[in-house]
């Protein structure tokens, strides 16, 4: 079935809970425009408007990107706002600028000035979230998130973050902006705490099963002492690279710092833990979203949006189904090329994970082995890529290992992307906590997704396309960036990555068929009431993967519902779009120019990519 617009869907259907609110009926007058055709100076006025206030809401985001103050204010000392009123103020703001976007598209005569305002107002209703779903939080990647206090994200979790590795230290000032957004931090724990309070008062608390975890962060942040604290340690360490700070000024910022950590942060920190530790008692036995109050109308406003798809929970269950049968033919057919027949798919993966040959040392070396490994992947695969891309990002990336004090509730590897000046290379993080998780035959696709590829290329080349906008730029359309991600694992096949190497294929189809079983294992737990113990036989089943990883994953998809839906569905979207080309154009058809029409237009609903590719397609037939 072809899809609607996302945009037309979510409007039509109210499937956001602050998309339900009708658009607002204004006369082109109220927003700046003439009665014929809005200019694009008009349009940009508008969307410049709303990215205005949704940085004001979002401080920490303007470090990562490393935003002009000329622009967008001194951000320096403040983080968001997450109290109860704060996310509200977000909500009421980005569902107002959504509204506006929507009235101004009757004006609006120029095709891409019209997908222009269209791509940002999806991204306006994705900041509103589920105004039906009043827990949880508006994270500026993931959307609207049930859960303010989890072992995957959080403030709790990324602020401390952004303090670390994006808040530059560059001169005495920005030392003083750093205590000041370390108090800013205290408040944030605060707010974190009224938060978590008024949403277990609503019925919604955070499911049993995964507090361990939870509260294993909470507690190890406040172990070491003050001095020995990576957000004193990190501070100290750019200090000492400042040569018009003295060695005296620099150790009494170093001392204030370990004030604040000591005896404002860590009081509040541990304010948290208690009031997790007393909720733990009072929290749902049942993971999926759906046994929350209002879980079964957000988790459509998930699929809506992190998967980027009109079906039902019913019909993307089925397609998981089927995927995993069908990958699962192949790889049966390389391990019995290979002298494994005995036992099922997922049994004979197991039993290469527990081979020697296919592990790296689980020691420093090992750990360093593996990183130099990715790495020198990476290179190999820029040397192939011009055949393949004709527009390459000029951005490094580079390769580091996830931070031990948080890699027990983390994914398998993650990218973030560059700043938007250049200055900060993309990253991809891998998790070196199992050394039994991160076997050689899977690490070639890892790095593809992660990397190049995969996410750098797209986040990366998404960046650099300065007339979109800012809102644009940071685009998080889930199911089309985590689609070409994966997309970008076949890809990373047809341009010979594998050649000669049957157990990275198989790591390979390892990694489709972990996505098409997220499909099934998301859709159970969320809509057909699996249990955590049902979700985890099942997908250890038909994966292979090791133990530690699957439980892990599973406590993933429990914590943030529906966002696994969007790598299979995005990449199956992909392929058909790039099949259907192929076929219309025959030998007219060119990878790199195809390539070109999926990423320099900037992320994007995959209805919008549709829209796109047809038209390149009908300007090539009519050539």
């Amino acid at each position: 079935m072809k899809k609607m617009s996302l945009v037309a869907f979510a409007v039509a259907l109210g499937l956001s809970g602050c998309a339900q609110d009708k658009p607002v009926t204004q006369k082109h007058s109220e927003v700046g425009v003439s009665q014929s055709s809005m200019s694009r100076t008009e349009i940009d006025k508008v969307v410049e408007q709303y990215t205005r206030q949704f940085i004001n809401h979002q401080p920490a985001l303007a470090t990562s990107l490393k935003l002009p103050n000329s622009e967008y204010g001194d951000y320096q000392t403040k983080l968001p706002d997450y109290s109860v009123v704060g996310m509200q103020a977000l909500q009421v703001d980005m569902n107002a600028a959504a509204q506006r976007l929507a009235a101004i598209q009757p004006a609006i005569s120029n095709s891409d000035d019209l997908l222009h305002v269209k791509v940002n107002e999806v991204i306006a209703r994705y900041y509103a979230g589920d105004k039906g779903f009043s827990a949880g939080y508006i994270d500026t990647w993931g959307g609207h998130l049930p859960y303010i206090v989890n072992q995957l994200s959080g403030p709790l979790l990324d602020i401390p973050n952004v303090l670390k590795d994006q808040h530059g230290i560059e001169s005495e000032q920005d030392a003083k902006d750093y205590l000041a957004r370390l108090n800013a931090f205290v408040e944030v724990t605060q707010q974190v705490a009224s938060k978590v309070t008024a949403d277990a008062n609503k019925g919604v608390i955070l499911p049993k099963v995964l507090f361990p975890n939870t509260l294993g962060y909470l507690d190890n942040f406040t172990a070491p002492h003050g001095a020995a604290h990576p957000l004193v340690t990190s501070f100290k360490e750019k200090l000492a690279n400042i040569n018009d700070i003295t060695g005296k000024a620099a150790a009494e910022y170093v001392a204030q710092a370990i004030q604040i950590v000591e005896q404002k942060l860590y009081p509040e920190f541990k304010n948290v833990s208690a009031i997790m530790h007393a909720l733990e008692s009072k929290a749902p036995e049942k993971v999926g979203i759906w046994a929350q109050p209002n879980g079964e109308a957000f988790y459509q406003h998930e699929i809506t949006y992190l998967a980027d798809s009109d079906m039902s929970a019913e019909e993307i269950h089925k397609i998981g189904l089927a995927e995993v049968e069908r990958i699962s033919k192949r790889m049966d057919e390389i391990l019995k090329q290979n002298g494994y027949s005995q036992g099922s798919v997922g049994e004979r993966m197991k039993q290469l994970n527990e081979e020697s040959r296919f592990l790296y040392a689980d020691s420093d070396e090992g750990r360093e082995a593996l990183l130099s490994f990715l790495r020198g992947e990476i290179a190999t695969i820029l040397q192939k890529a011009p055949d393949y891309f004709s527009t390459i990002p000029p951005q490094p990336v580079e390769v580091k290992r996830i931070p031990q004090a948080v890699e027990a509730g983390a994914p398998g590897g993650y990218y973030n992307g560059p700043s938007l000046d250049g200055s900060r290379p993309g990253v991809f993080s891998i998790n070196l906590k199992d050394m039994k998780a991160v076997p050689s035959f899977g690490m070639k696709t890892l790095t593809y997704h992660e990397a190049v590829p995969g996410h750098h290329f797209q986040i990366a080349l998404n960046m650099l396309q300065t007339e979109i906008g800012l809102m644009r730029q940071n685009a998080s359309f889930n199911g089309y960036i985590e689609g070409w991600a994966l997309y970008s694992e076949l890809l990373a096949y047809e341009m010979g990555m594998y050649k000669d190497d049957p157990f990275g294929d198989l790591g390979r189809l390892q990694a489709e068929a972990y996505r098409a079983a997220r499909l099934v294992v998301d859709t159970g737990l969320h809509y057909k009431k699996w249990t955590r113990d049902q979700a985890i036989t099942y997908f250890a089943d038909a994966t292979g993967t090791a133990m530690s990883d699957v439980v892990s994953a599973i406590d993933r998809y429990i914590a943030w519902p529906g966002q696994a839906l969007g790598y299979k569905l995005g990449m199956l979207k992909l392929v058909e779009l790039r099949e259907h080309a192929k076929q219309q154009l025959g030998e007219k058809f060119d990878i790199k120019a195809f390539h070109d029409v999926i990423l320099l237009k900037g992320a994007r609903p995959l209805s919008l990519v549709e829209e796109d590719v047809n038209a390149w397609v009908e300007s090539l037939t009519a050539a």
